[in-house]
């Protein structure tokens, strides 16, 4: 697997690696232990060895999957995890008081069986929390040794430069693809100017981009794309301009829709690293050979230019989810 290089202190991890969530958590039901834990060494076996999971993922169980799953490759693996999200009375709440953190890492290790964390997230940032303050406890946990770096998961540039300035950040996860290009306008020049690494999530689009999902698509009761604005029946019908030109450009190097889609976000930056999900060998193996697409300069040109041609119909998340990210 070809390595990229996250922050300025040298965190060096999979081009590509591999985002947990769904395997417990997001989309249906939570899939069968056996069965992730047999996808999941059969990750390292391919070469993949960076690793996204969270605290709230079930709660608490994707991690617990990762931790019994990965234990024969201890050192050989680089696991991120997240805290600052909590359930309660069946819903998420953001809460990053700093007792509370310092809980969420003392379970996050004891469940994935580590005695410290390559890579821990602020998975949403408090407002009733001083970023600040949360930045002074990832530089003490950092000397404790309970953590090696850092990172913030959907902040935003006012919140990351002051977080950056107390202790620097070395990763900052938020949804980067061909359908959702936010991040270009003042996210990713930022963390470029900082020397931040960028983990996107959802460079597949929540599966939309493979070319898999259309109107007759039927999704479980609690797959969260049933709330989402993309995945309306109108949007999906007026998203397929931006598939089918994946598509075209797919047939042109033989290869997936979705190996096209995580090579577009390879090739933009050298410090970027998707984090694709799955649930199924086969898409991870399809998944893994997207770091062999090259672009030239033309074809990239091409595809960011007709990409950006096309409007998007829905935003990515409802109001209350929206209100969430950016902060």
């Amino acid at each position: 697997m070809q390595k990229r290089v996250l922050g300025k202190e040298g965190l060096e991890v999979d081009a590509l690696g591999l985002g947990c969530m769904g395997m417990s958590f997001g989309y249906g039901d939570a899939k069968s232990t056996k069965e992730m834990t047999y996808l999941l060494q059969q990750a390292v076996e391919l070469g993949e060895t960076f690793f996204d999971t969270a605290e709230v993922y079930g709660p608490f169980i994707n991690e617990e999957l990762l931790g019994n799953a990965l234990k024969p490759y201890k050192n050989k693996v680089t696991i991120a995890t997240k805290c600052g999200i909590r359930i309660a009375d069946g819903k998420q709440v953001i809460d990053a008081n700093l007792t509370g953190i310092r809980k969420s890492l003392e379970g996050s290790l004891k469940r994935l069986k580590r005695e410290t964390i390559d890579l821990y997230f602020l998975h949403r940032v408090d407002p009733k929390v001083s970023i600040e303050e949360v930045a002074q406890l990832m530089g003490q946990l950092k000397k404790e040794g309970k953590i090696k770096h850092w990172g913030l998961s959907e902040a935003g540039v006012e919140t990351i430069k002051k977080a950056h300035n107390v202790e620097p950040l070395t990763a900052v996860e938020s949804e980067y693809s061909l359908w959702t290009r936010e991040p270009e306008d003042e996210l990713l020049p930022l963390l470029e100017k900082l020397g931040i690494g960028f983990i996107p999530f959802s460079p597949l689009g929540k599966g939309y981009l493979t070319g898999k999902i259309n109107t007759e698509t039927i999704f479980s009761k609690n797959d969260l794309r049933t709330k989402l604005p993309r995945f309306t029946e109108k949007a999906i019908k007026k998203n397929k301009a931006l598939v089918d030109l994946i598509k075209i450009f797919a047939k042109e190097k033989n290869a997936t829709p979705a190996q096209i889609a995580l090579a577009w976000i390879l090739a933009q930056k050298t410090w970027m690293v998707p984090i694709p999900g799955t649930t199924k060998l086969s898409r991870l193996k399809e998944n893994l050979q997207a770091v062999n697409i090259k672009f030239n300069q033309t074809e990239l040109i091409q595809l960011n230019e007709l990409s950006s041609e096309i409007k998007i119909v829905g935003n990515r998340y409802t109001a209350e989810l929206q209100k969430r990210a950016g902060k």
